[in-house]
């Protein structure tokens, strides 16, 4: 009987593996460098070379072994078929029968990076209460997941999820990196707030110790300042969590989740952050969506590999 399961989360530096148990107990965890060069042809054989290591190192035999899963940052579709990874070199192949073959045959399903640490937090972390959640992920961008009764919504080409290209904003002048203009990642991203807090010292004489910290200033400085008082950096925080607040309404309308769930950096911020956007959730959502619970994120950098566990066992 299957014991075991590997959950694989392939960043364009390093790739995160666990060694799960199916019933989702972690028994160890480790890292190798994701090795880009030649359009990463090698990333595929670095993942099979540790796997097998690790297999002959705990003894234990390919009849033991449920499957693989494995989180990637780009577009994938429901068969395993990456569209495209521009940060691995990759482009259009399918991964989930690809990695099998090289495998032994072992099954494998793979999964959008985002979409698949939703699933791990809907599976062992801040989600795992409830069967609809959405995750928004605030990092150097802003990622999204959508988990319904249990299971990753991908959509028609895997589009689906990418909160942070939702339109929020007609006036913006500066280009998101997905080449749009007003997308949410603009405001709410790590590099979003520090944009509103540049822009809020550039706009007004009022003091505030932001100005201290000048072209230096992170996300981190300014949730600190307001957590301390400061005005200006309370106008920020408040200014984020206006965009992300409504946005999240907008997307309650269409999914009419049980729970949002807050990961990345940004939400180290902790209830602060909570705070300053639950208020504006609740004031603009549909009222048959406001009970909708927003809670942080559990599993850290640990849930893309809990969900591509989930991926196979679930």
């Amino acid at each position: 009987m299957e014991k075991y399961c590997f959950g694989i989360d392939v960043g364009g530096t390093t790739v995160k593996i666990g060694l799960f148990e199916t019933d989702g107990s972690i028994l160890e965890k480790w890292e190798i460098p994701t090795v880009t060069d030649d359009f990463g042809k090698n990333i595929l054989n670095d993942i099979c070379d540790t796997l097998d290591a690790k297999l002959i190192e705990k003894n234990i035999g390919l009849d033991e072994i449920e499957g693989l899963g494995i989180g990637l940052p780009g577009p994938v579709l429901d068969d395993g078929t990456v569209l495209q990874c521009v940060n691995l070199g990759w482009g259009t192949f399918n991964v989930s029968e690809k990695l099998s073959e090289m495998f032994h045959g072992i099954k494998v399903k793979a999964g959008n990076d985002a979409n698949v640490a939703a699933l791990g937090e809907a599976w062992k972390g801040g989600g795992k209460e409830y069967d609809d959640i959405v995750m928004i992920t605030l990092g150097t961008g802003v990622g999204g997941g959508v988990v319904i009764n249990g299971k990753i919504l991908t959509g028609y080409n895997g589009g689906a999820g990418e909160i942070g290209h939702m339109h929020v904003e007609d006036e913006e002048k500066e280009q998101c990196n997905c080449g749009r203009r007003g997308c949410l990642e603009q405001y709410a991203s790590a590099t979003g707030i520090v944009r509103l807090a540049k822009r809020y010292m550039a706009s007004t004489d009022v003091p505030t110790k932001m100005r201290e910290i000048g072209d230096a200033i992170t996300a981190k400085d300014v949730f600190d300042l307001a957590k301390e008082g400061d005005t200006g950096a309370i106008q920020v925080v408040n200014k984020m969590g206006n965009y992300l607040g409504k946005s999240m309404s907008s997307v309650a309308a269409v999914i009419n989740p049980q729970a949002f769930i807050i990961g990345g950096g940004v939400s180290k911020a902790g209830q602060y952050l909570i705070d300053a956007i639950k208020d504006v959730y609740r004031e603009t959502c549909f009222s048959a969506c406001g009970d909708a619970a927003v809670h942080l994120a559990e599993l850290g950098n640990d849930a893309g590999i809990y969900g591509a566990a989930a991926l196979v066992v679930k």
